[in-house]
């Protein structure tokens, strides 16, 4: 298992696990980002990813994409 910021762009992720503080869950689980969910890296540009997940592209902070493990 690894943060999602430090996955290689183009392939697909499985997401194993979301941490941090119960708003910080219940703000990614909102945007997509459950455990055995499906996403791909599509690219980081300083400090964001981009991230596919259920046919949509968003954008986190390496910070969220923290606590995102894949």
């Amino acid at each position: 298992m690894m943060p999602l910021y430090l996955a290689e762009p183009g392939g697909e992720l499985v997401i194993r696990k979301v941490g941090g503080s119960p708003e910080i869950k219940k703000h990614l689980e909102d945007m997509g980002f459950t455990a055995g969910e499906r996403v791909s890296l599509i690219s980081q540009l300083g400090g964001n990813i981009i991230i596919r997940v259920k046919e949509s592209r968003v954008a986190l902070s390496r910070e969220l994409a923290g606590k995102i493990m894949v």
